[in-house]
Formats: structure tokens, C-alpha cells, sequence
């Protein structure tokens, strides 16, 4: 192993990196079993980790990382994605744990907690890493086009971490986020997931559950077996499930982060009030990694994490916003547009590719997402535009979850958000729409699901 500083302090070796049916596992225990597995790695190759288990998933990486090698973290394992996220020249095998795991014809190893344990009192080797070492390489979502791999080296991992780290803190008011116990909702192969859950236990102190609960009773139950300080690190759909799921009093929690859309003021507000805690969220991309949080109840302003830096450049198409400094070793335009209040604080318009013109005005799908989303009654709803429309003809289409509200009160709640231009000529009401486990709507099969539903529908506007 080339020079670089040790993962953990030797302090560190009692502290609980992560919780399993609430039982804690030390640093110490999880850095024998770590090095265990990468005996059991290929001495070359890429390890594609398909893990769902938190904890199996970390052992995972940092066996991969002790083998030099980096970790291909796709978001699904359908045979299409592993083809996008694999490395020219290399040869990848997965990581599962789960041996019926489809993996497309990828080797498996398969990893479990059933495998011999070395004792609680071994003696533990730290490991160091090069920090010009590729660590692992990351699919974008595909929500703004075809998802594209995106590489980390681990100084670019540990960098964006401590300022993840110190912002949580500066914005909690606390002088560490040490022994924070975290819950996570979102999958660790997502760029959001990986970083404020697994990565922030790792390097940041915190400790996480090794589940992914996905239904509310379920996300209530894992806060309840974790001690306190305790966060849940979520999206705004799957918050939005647990608030109204009328499940009675919630377990207190100390901090939710919410990432993957922006979250509404008045969805913050509920959230501390029926979860005690702050709500802070996080804004970034796979492309730079994690760029800026705030406090939502506090306003509207986003601040730059650490040495993260913005400006703007004139481009042949408009305005692109760059990023750089800190962990983002190269600038990097962002796909969004902001508002620039100076180098390190901005507020966020909308997605730079989903700008849309109706009758002379612009707006936005995400900005139009945002208030749909925020309609008593819509459990959740997207806007539509469909891309076969005559040229100066937009019909916007808004499908939603709200069984009970009809299709002319979605409409009418719309008209005291929006202007006119944009209210949507239908209201489809569908039961659920084709999210990613992280919440998101990519592209594609936003679009194939409304043509398929328009086509079931018929034609006219759904009314209930």
C-alpha cells in the first residue's frame, strides 16, 4: 500500500462504525472481517458491488480499496447497466449478497454475515490508501439523459467528506457529528447514499444501520433500534410517505437530510415538528459530488461545502455554472441554473435542460414538480411534455397520485401557484410512477410510462 493517512485512527478501533438488528460493530471487527474478504478477491479486476446490506456493501469497498482496486457502483443490476458502468480493459466481477442475484453473467462472490467471523479482540491492521488511488466509479442517475460513469479518487472521497462533516455540524449547531446513528432510506451504490451514509460513517464519524428500510413502518422501526443521536438521511418522496402515514408519534430524531429534489418549506416544517429534529438537505450531482446544504426552514439559500467555490461562463447554448475547488479536483459544470449571490451562496432556479416555453413564458419541469408536489392530497405527481408535438404546440400533461382529489382540483389548487401557460391540459391519475429506489425520475422511463399510459387512457382529461 502506497503512502497515504490511515483509514481510522488506532482510537478509533472501539468506536461503532455500523449496526446490524441493533446490535453495533466496532472498527476493529469490521476491519478484520474487510481484510478477510480481500483475501478472497481476485488479485485483479474491478469489483462491481451489488450489495444491498450497508454493512456487506462497506466491507466491500474497502476490501476492493485494500486490493488497490476500484469499486463499480451501479444503481440497478439489469444487464444494460453493467455494460455502462464497466471499465474498458478491465475485468469486473460482482459483489452480492443474496446468491439468486441476477448479475448478468458477471462471477459472484457472495458476501454474508454468516461468514467466519474473526474474534471481537483481533488484532485489527489499518489500512492506507493512495490518495490518487481510483476509488470507485458512480453512474449518473439518468434523470437529465443517459446515465454516464463518473470516477473518484479517494483523496476526492476524503475531501468531500470532511466538509460534508463540518457543515452537518456548523448547520446543528454541534462542535462534531461524532457517534451520529444513521438510517438510510436511499441505496449506497447512489452518489447521495454513498456519501451521507456509508462514507460519513467511514470518515465521518457517524455509524449507520445496515438496512435500507423502504416503507414507513419499517423506516420507524430502524430509528427506534438505534440510540441517540440518530438522523434519517431520505429523499422528499419517501419523507413524504413516512409523514403521511398516520402512523402516530414518530421516533425523535436529531437530523434529517433529504437530497435527490428539492424539499418544500412547509414538508421541512412537518418534518421537525413530527421528528423533533432539523431538516437540512443537500445539494449535489454525481459529476462533482455533494456541492452545497442548507436549512430549509431557514430560507431558500444554498451554501458551498468547504473550499467549494461557483462562478459562471458564457457558453455558445447560455449560461453553464461551474464548480470547483475542494473535492472537485477539476471545474465542473453543473446542469442546473442558479442564481449567484457570490462565490459560495446561490439559490437554485431548475435544471438547465428542462427549461420549457408556453405562450411567450418559461419555467421549468422541476420548478412545476416542486408545486404539483405540493398540493394537499397529491402523494406524489410529475409533469410531462410530450416530444412528438407540433413545432409552437405544447400540451404539458401532470400525472399524479391523489385518489382523492379529482382532476379539476388539482388544476384549480395549480392556478394559485402557476401561471395559466403552465397549467397542465390533463391531470392523469395513475397509482404510483416508475421512481428509482432513490426517488428519482430518469428521463426514459418517465417517458415510456406516460406514453404507455396516455395510450391506456385514451384520450380527454382523467377526472375522479
Amino acid at each position: 500500500m502506497t503512502a497515504g493517512e490511515p483509514l481510522f485512527p488506532r482510537s478509533a478501533l472501539s468506536r461503532t462504525l455500523a449496526w446490524r438488528d441493533g446490535r453495533p460493530i466496532s472498527v476493529q471487527r469490521f476491519l478484520a472481517q474487510a481484510a478477510a474478504l480481500a483475501e478472497r478477491l481476485p488479485a485483479e479486476g474491478h469489483p462491481v458491488n451489488l450489495c444491498n446490506d450497508r454493512c456487506l456493501f462497506l466491507r466491500g469497498f474497502v476490501a476492493g480499496l485494500i486490493r488497490g482496486q476500484m469499486s463499480l457502483l451501479p444503481p440497478n443490476a439489469m444487464p444494460q447497466t453493467l455494460r455502462q458502468v464497466a471499465q474498458p480493459g478491465a475485468t469486473p466481477y460482482a459483489l452480492v449478497d443474496d446468491a439468486r442475484q441476477d448479475t448478468g453473467g458477471l462471477p459472484a462472490i457472495v458476501l454474508s454475515h454468516d461468514d467466519a467471523a474473526p474474534a471481537a479482540d483481533a488484532a485489527a491492521h489499518i489500512p492506507t490508501f493512495d490518495p490518487d488511488l481510483w476509488s470507485a466509479c458512480l453512474l449518473t442517475s439518468g434523470s437529465t439523459g443517459v446515465p454516464q460513469p463518473q470516477q473518484r479518487r479517494w483523496r476526492a472521497l476524503t475531501l468531500s467528506i470532511e466538509a460534508e462533516r463540518r457543515s452537518l455540524a456548523q448547520l446543528l449547531g454541534w462542535p462534531t457529528i461524532d457517534g451520529l446513528n444513521i438510517v438510510a432510506t436511499v441505496p449506497a451504490q447512489h452518489s447521495y447514499g454513498f456519501e451521507s451514509s456509508v462514507l460519513l460513517a467511514l470518515l465521518g464519524g457517524a455509524a449507520f444501520d445496515a438496512g435500507r428500510p423502504f416503507y414507513p413502518v419499517d423506516i420507524a422501526e430502524a430509528l427506534a433500534r438505534l440510540p441517540r443521536p440518530r438522523a434519517l438521511v431520505t429523499t422528499p418522496v419517501h419523507l413524504k410517505a413516512l409523514l403521511g402515514a398516520g402512523l402516530g408519534e414518530l421516533p425523535a430524531v436529531d437530523l434529517v437530510l433529504s437530497a435527490t429534489a428539492p424539499l418544500s418549506p412547509q414538508m421541512a416544517q412537518q418534518a421537525e415538528q413530527a421528528l423533533g429534529g432539523r431538516t437540512l438537505e443537500i445539494y449535489g450531482c454525481t459529476e462533482a459530488g455533494q456541492v452545497a446544504a442548507r436549512r430549509t426552514t431557514a430560507g431558500e439559500v444554498w451554501t458551498t461545502l468547504g473550499d467549494l467555490r461557483l462562478h459562471v461562463e458564457q457558453a455558445a447554448d447560455g449560461e453553464r455554472f461551474i464548480v470547483s475547488g475542494g473535492h472537485v479536483l477539476q471545474p465542473t459544470p453543473l446542469a442546473d441554473l442558479l442564481e449567484l449571490i457570490d462565490a459560495r451562496r446561490f439559490r437554485l432556479l431548475g435544471r438547465a435542460n428542462d427549461l420549457i416555453h408556453v405562450a411567450g413564458k418559461r419555467s421549468s419541469l422541476s420548478h412545476l414538480n416542486f408545486h404539483l408536489n405540493r398540493i394537499a392530497g397529491v402523494q406524489d405527481g410529475a409533469f410531462w411534455l410530450p416530444d412528438d408535438v407540433p413545432e409552437g404546440v405544447v400540451r404539458l400533461v401532470a400525472f399524479v397520485v391523489a385518489p382523492t382529489l379529482s382532476a379539476r382540483q388539482v388544476t384549480d389548487a395549480l392556478r394559485r401557484e402557476v401561471e395559466a401557460a403552465f397549467v397542465p391540459r390533463r391531470v392523469v391519475h395513475v397509482d404510483r410512477l416508475p421512481r428509482e429506489a432513490t426517488g428519482k425520475l430518469t428521463t426514459q422511463r418517465m417517458r415510456e410510462f406516460a406514453l404507455q399510459t396516455l395510450a391506456r387512457a385514451g384520450t380527454g382529461t382523467s377526472r375522479r
